[in-house]
């Protein structure tokens, strides 16, 4: 599984909002029974799984009204975190994912909405 690490250049990417950043997972190009599939027939499959590589830092939330208007205060923007994060596997909708070549590397950026189901691989 490839991850951020230092010495990478995926630490540069930010990835925004509710978005995902994937690297699919190889397909089997083989079914059960030994057939062999061309790769046209792998990529146009509905649902698709993947490691999460990074993560957006979240939906963004309103800012808490006051009832002192006048009051200086500092804009901070806050988020509500992702429920994914970096090492899960993801299974998701093909649809929605948007594929994007970097260092020579395929990967998919696609919003948590369009995420199914998470595999995490530590106890929880």
């Amino acid at each position: 599984m490839l991850g951020v690490t230092s010495d990478n250049k995926l630490k540069r990417l930010i990835v925004v909002g509710d978005k995902i950043l994937v690297k699919p997972k190889n397909p089997s190009d083989k079914t059960n029974s030994g057939l062999y599939l061309p790769p046209t027939v792998t990529e146009k499959e509905e649902i698709q799984s993947g490691y999460v590589i990074k993560v957006g830092p979240g939906y963004p939330l309103p800012a808490p009204t006051d009832d002192e208007p006048w009051k200086e205060t500092e804009e901070k923007v806050k988020y509500m975190p992702l429920q994914a994060q970096e090492g899960d596997l993801a299974i998701y909708l093909q649809r929605h994912a948007i594929e994007v070549q970097y260092e020579g590397e395929k990967y998919v950026i696609l919003p948590q909405a369009s995420v199914l189901m998470l595999e995490r691989f530590e106890d929880l």
